[in-house]
C-alpha cells in the first residue's frame, strides 16, 4: 500500500525526546510515529498531546498510540485493577484524539496459566468486558482501538495468539469494526509459528495497523525486519510501524547507517 504511513515505534529504552526522534526517521524516509504509553510516562521531556499534534504538523508525520501493557492488565481478575486499567485506555484514546492520531493499538489481557480454571475463566470474562467497554469509548471519541494478536507465552495465557482466538474476542465485542479493529504484529506470528498471511486472509481491511520486526522463531526477539516490503505490499493497513528495541535499529530496518540520535536522558529520570 503506497499511501500507507512507514515509521517506527518509540520505546521506554531510547534516549531520543520525540524531536530528535522525528528528525532522525524522517531524515530515514519514515513519515509516522507511533507513541508507547511506557515512552511516555517515562522519559522527562515526553510532549502533551497538543503538543505532539504540533510536532507531527511540523515534521509532516502521522501519529498512532500504543496503550500501556507494563504493570497493567485488562483482563484481570480483580476488578480495581481492571478497572484501572480501562481507565489507562480509555486516557490514551483521549490522548490520541487531542493529537489527531489514527489509531490506538491495545493488548486483550492475561492470567497466569497456573492459576485454577474458575480464575482463568473469570480473566477471560474480564478481559472481554474491558475490551468491549474500551472499544465503546473509542467509537464515542472517534479513534479506532486495534487489538493486536500477542506472542504465545509460557507462563502467561493470552487470547490472541492465532488468528481464530482473534476472530473469537472481536465476535464477543459488538462494537463496529470502523472503531474495533486488529493491530498485525507480523514478529509475533512468526514465534507463534503462524503466516502473517492468514490474519491478512481472516481480517483483511480490519487491519489498521501492522508491526514489523523478526525473530528466529525461538523468541520475541523484535529484531530488524529488513525484507519487509512484501508485507506492506500485501497487508491493507494504514500505518507499518517498525519496532526495534534500539534507535539504531530502525535504520537497519531500511537498510541506513545505524547512526544514534547526539542525546541523553537527564540525570532525574
Amino acid at each position: 500500500m503506497t499511501d500507507a504511513g512507514l515509521g517506527a515505534a518509540m520505546d521506554i529504552r531510547f534516549g531520543a525526546s520525540v524531536p530528535e526522534f522525528l528528525e532522525y526517521i524522517t531524515d530515514l524516509g519514515l513519515d509516522h510515529v507511533e507513541l508507547k504509553r511506557e515512552y511516555l510516562q517515562g522519559h522527562p521531556e515526553a510532549p502533551s498531546p497538543e503538543r505532539m499534534g504540533e510536532l507531527a504538523d511540523d515534521y509532516g508525520v502521522s501519529v498512532t498510540y500504543h496503550a500501556p501493557f507494563r504493570d497493567w492488565n485488562l483482563g484481570s481478575f480483580n476488578d480495581a485493577s481492571r478497572r484501572a486499567s480501562a481507565a489507562q485506555v480509555k486516557a490514551t484514546i483521549d490522548d490520541a484524539a487531542t493529537a489527531g492520531a489514527g489509531a490506538v493499538v491495545v493488548h486483550g489481557g492475561s492470567v497466569p496459566r497456573r492459576y485454577p480454571e474458575w480464575v482463568r475463566e473469570q480473566a477471560r470474562e474480564n478481559a472481554l468486558r474491558s475490551l468491549a467497554e474500551c472499544a465503546e469509548y473509542a467509537q464515542l471519541v472517534g479513534v479506532p482501538m486495534c487489538l493486536e494478536n500477542q506472542p504465545r507465552n509460557a507462563s502467561k495465557r493470552r487470547y490472541t495468539e492465532t488468528p481464530d482466538e482473534l476472530a473469537a474476542v472481536l465476535a464477543e465485542v459488538d462494537v463496529t469494526p470502523e472503531y474495533f479493529g486488529v493491530t498485525l504484529d507480523v514478529g509475533h506470528a512468526k514465534v507463534n509459528g503462524v503466516d502473517w498471511g492468514a490474519f491478512v486472509d481472516r481480517f483483511g481491511d480490519r487491519i489498521r495497523v501492522c508491526h514489523l520486526h523478526d525473530n528466529d522463531g525461538t523468541a520475541d526477539q523484535h529484531e530488524p525486519l529488513v525484507d519487509h516490503e512484501s508485507v506492506v505490499e500485501h497487508v491493507p493497513a494504514d500505518y507499518f510501524v517498525f519496532e526495534t528495541k534500539s534507535v539504531p535499529d530502525v535504520a537497519r530496518s531500511v537498510g541506513a547507517e545505524p547512526l544514534t540520535p547526539d542525546t541523553e536522558l537527564t540525570s532525574d529520570v
